[in-house]
């Protein structure tokens, strides 16, 4: 039966006036972006109100599936999403006033940025009409942040605002992840127009590679076959590419080596004996020997930067075959050249990989494998870790070491701060799972560890929450303790307090003759009665004897805040040390190499 043109108009006719299209809802700006975040499944935001935000935060008063955490102060708001999307692998979301709720939330955006964050932060802005008057709280948002985001968006025009949202999710989450701003301009968030949320988002000048180059892969395979001492070097992007599975299966397949960087703690189970521990500039001593004097260097999701491989022309120094897989072609021979990249997801290409070495039968040379791995115990006798322990003063080491002993096995989450007590918590907490061990790598910012506590919390309700700092970093978002308080986070907080600027003190004693140029902080509050100020549980602890039970005591103490004053040796510095400018294998091991 032939059907005509006119039959098939009568039909559609029909069909909708038997389902007739509700037209879009008229909504204020402010409304539609509550609604597009409602559609993205977000459940928290970490925020800050202000004059250019008030509609923003008028619509989420009148709402209650997302729940909105007030901290005391911007940079905090975003440190706390940052520390929930690298805990979960969610975007997280932070809200800021505009002028300086923008620029007090820099150092957060750039420390994600930096360590490749899915993030989306709502920024407020002045009235289209005063952009660019120098009008009361206004900054240009989007040239300050334009080096240190994925991407930002002006919002110009409330009928734009939908779409802007679906953009920034999508960009934040895929490819190599990272922070968006999208600037609201106040008039936008009160303006109305029909909201629909997009279903999907294409940019033609956005489309990141999933699938790595099938052509590449083999060539990789065929390579790593053929090594005789062979390394896998992961990063970050094991983490962030939710690639850890994979990464042990192929290491379990190939019997070989393996190292993570700071970032990447947890993508090989630290217990695993193929993990030859941390590399760079504070790894070990195997760690970084394997990695110079391989013939074959797999690296997946990682970066070879300065703080990894140390000098460059060192590291030149010795032949080497390297295949890069990562899903930022910009990475891939940006500071070491590399012989096979391969641009892509990485679990999407560890997957094919494992799969091309399961169809062949050949298998890594067994006999140079016996050898290689001969050579790697021999460095790993050096135990370059071992520190002399005292009965009479806390290591901070020893902390580390009762952490792990007593939460082994838990449901742990460990953040830290920068520093010394940095480089002990990832050379002595053996993290066995990924996403446990959080922490800012690439900025290095001193503040962090607390607000990123205090958001893991809130998205692991019953994990254990551990900050590792030191006097000096705690300093610097204290004022967090509060919003703890508030919404019931209840973090346990290990000062290993040694009253210096630890790292800052180990460069000027082996860099500056000892000349101690303000690293001494010589007016410390009294943390005990500050945290119990805040509602808290403090505690101050100054015997090795003592540690134990103190922590003991915290794990216990589930419901509060427990903040543990350690006092520790104020001379005690990280070992393994690659001093700037020096080779990855030019270490200094301890303090008698001074």
């Amino acid at each position: 039966m032939d059907i005509s043109a006119a039959d098939v108009k009568r039909a559609s006719l029909a069909d909708a006036q038997a389902n007739p299209q509700t037209p879009p809802q008229e909504l204020q700006g402010s409304e539609i972006l509550v609604r597009c975040l409602q559609a993205e499944g977000v459940k928290y935001i970490w925020g800050y109100p202000g004059g250019a935000v008030l509609y923003i935060y008028d619509a989420l008063y009148k709402q209650d599936t997302i729940e909105h955490v007030l901290v005391r102060h911007e940079q905090a708001a975003v440190h706390a999403a940052d520390g929930y999307a690298r805990a979960t692998g969610d975007v997280g979301v932070a809200l800021v006033t505009s002028g300086p709720g923008v620029t007090n939330a820099i150092t957060g955006i750039a420390t994600a940025y930096m360590d490749s964050i899915p993030m989306v932060v709502i920024t407020g802005q002045v009235p289209t009409h005063a952009i660019g008057l120098d009008a009361f709280q206004e900054c240009d948002t989007v040239g300050i942040t334009r080096p240190i985001v994925k991407h930002n968006i002006l919002v110009k025009d409330v009928r734009d605002l939908a779409s802007a949202m679906k953009k920034a999710f999508h960009i934040a989450r895929t490819g190599r992840p990272g922070p968006v701003v999208v600037d609201i301009p106040k008039d936008v968030s009160v303006k109305t127009a029909p909201f629909e949320y997009p279903a999907s988002i294409e940019m033609r000048s956005y489309n990141p590679v999933r699938k790595g180059h099938g052509g590449q892969i083999r060539k990789a395979l065929q390579l790593l076959l053929q090594a005789k001492r062979p390394y896998i070097y992961t990063g970050g992007g094991v983490i962030l590419g939710n690639a850890s599975a994979e990464l042990r299966e192929l290491a379990d397949l190939l019997g070989f080596p393996c190292t993570n960087t700071l970032m990447g703690l947890g993508g090989i189970a630290a217990s695993d004996p193929k993990f030859l521990g941390m590399l760079g500039m504070h790894g070990t001593f195997e760690a970084n020997m394997t990695m110079q004097h391989a013939d074959v260097v797999l690296a997946v999701g990682a970066r070879f930067d300065d703080r990894v491989i140390g000098n460059p022309k060192h590291f030149a120094q010795v032949e080497r075959k390297i295949i890069h897989i990562d899903i930022d072609p910009s990475s891939i021979s940006k500071r070491v050249k590399v012989d096979i990249p391969i641009v892509g997801d990485v679990k999407d290409v560890l997957q094919e990989l494992i799969a091309h070495l399961k169809e062949t039968q050949v298998r890594p040379d067994a006999q140079a494998l016996a050898s290689w791995w001969g050579q790697i115990n021999e460095w790993r006798k050096r135990e370059c870790l071992k520190y002399k322990n005292s009965d009479e003063v806390i290591k901070p080491q020893f902390v580390i070491e009762k952490l792990w002993e007593l939460t082994r096995g838990t449901d742990t989450y460990v953040t830290s701060d920068v520093g010394q007590h940095q480089m002990f918590a990832a050379q002595f907490y053996r993290f066995e799972e990924p996403r446990r061990w959080i922490n800012s790598g690439g900025l290095g910012t001193m503040g962090v560890g607390l607000p990123y506590a205090m958001g893991i919390k809130l998205a692991k309700p019953e994990s254990d929450v551990f900050c590792v700092t030191g006097e000096g970093s705690i300093q610097m978002c204290i004022q967090e303790l509060s919003t703890c308080q508030q919404y019931q986070t209840p973090v346990k907080v290990l000062s290993l307090n040694n009253r210096y600027l630890g790292m800052v003190r180990q460069w000027q004693q082996l860099e500056y003759s000892s000349r101690y140029s303000h690293s001494y902080m010589d007016a410390l509050p009294d943390f005990v009665k500050l945290a119990e100020a805040y509602g808290h549980v403090g505690m101050l602890i100054e015997r090795p004897a003592d540690v134990e039970g103190a922590l003991r005591e915290a794990i216990k103490l589930k419901d509060r805040t427990v903040f543990l004053d350690i006092r520790t040796d104020p001379t005690e510095n990280v070992w393994p040390m690659v001093k700037a400018g020096a080779g990855i294998t030019e270490m200094l091991l301890g303090s008698e190499e001074l």
